[in-house]
């Protein structure tokens, strides 16, 4: 009796797909495993990298970025590591709790596309409190130098809405006593480099001093916040497309999840058939 429902299970082909669905289950997350945990590293090491525990600066690590990498690391790792054990040992606590939480994470990103779709001029005005912090603590922060530098250079501007716009740090405002004095960044302009290969830190020196016709040859004129703008909107298919599928594998995953929990359901209730059976 037994081993006649154990054959005709297994040799299904619904068997068969669950067991593929299964072992799919164990190896993405096992992949999604080993990038959490390398987030983690990357983000655990710049903080220690910085000394960002140290006593003098513990106080503003709450705003460090490689926080955000390693918070983000341990909780994908975590998440991977539930649903991988989950599956090999078809333990069905640990995969509800892991069902549960993606459920929820699913839910929360669909929430944010509606809520960021419907408060973009909201958004926009808080990206642009960001940008201009980042600008005031510019020399300060290594982080916020680097993250602002890729995006001057990568979208070519300059400041938040004008590259006026760094007389907000103290030391490229005009008043102050040093050689930036006026000036801005040198990923502000246009051809930052000498030679091709040796980055020119003064290419920046002087231009804010500079009418908009005298400094267009030198740096860049518009503001980040419209190139941000402008690449969105040149980028908006690309980017719907990565959140259908970013949803659609996270769907996928539940219902991997859903198959894999009717399956255990399943056996254990003809394993107790079984013994009743014996009894």
């Amino acid at each position: 009796y037994y081993y006649y429902y154990y054959f005709k299970y297994t040799l299904s082909p619904s068997s068969w797909s669950d067991y593929i669905l299964k072992y799919l289950l164990v190896t993405s997350n096992l992949l999604f495993t080993v990038l959490g945990l390398v987030t983690l590293v990357v983000g655990l090491w710049g903080l220690i990298n910085k000394e960002s525990f140290a006593q003098e600066k513990i106080n503003g690590i709450g705003t460090d970025p490689m926080l955000l990498f390693t918070f983000l690391g341990f909780i994908l790792a975590l998440l991977s590591l539930m649903g991988c054990v989950g599956a090999l040992r078809e333990n069905m606590c640990l995969l509800r709790t892991f069902s549960a939480i993606v459920l929820v994470l699913v839910v929360a990103q669909v929430l944010a596309v509606v809520v960021l779709y419907s408060l973009q001029r909201q958004i926009e005005d808080y990206l642009r409190s960001g940008m201009l912090a980042a600008m005031v603590r510019y020399q300060d922060d290594l982080d916020l130098r680097f993250i602002t530098n890729e995006i001057q250079t990568g979208l070519q501007c300059c400041g938040a809405d004008t590259y006026r716009d760094w007389g907000i740090n103290v030391y490229f405002n005009c008043s102050a006593p040093g050689v930036q004095a006026c000036g801005v960044p040198p990923s502000c302009c246009i051809d930052p480099l000498e030679n091709g290969t040796v980055w020119n830190s003064q290419c920046g020196v002087g231009a804010q001093k500079l009418d908009e016709f005298s400094a267009q040859s030198v740096i860049f004129l518009g503001g980040c916040m419209g190139s941000i703008s402008r690449w969105i909107e040149q980028h908006s298919g690309v980017i719907i497309t990565v959140v259908i599928i970013l949803l659609g594998v996270q769907i996928l995953t539940l219902f991997i999840t859903a198959r894999l929990l009717q399956k255990i359901r399943w056996s254990r209730a003809q394993h107790a058939v079984y013994l009743q059976s014996l009894q």
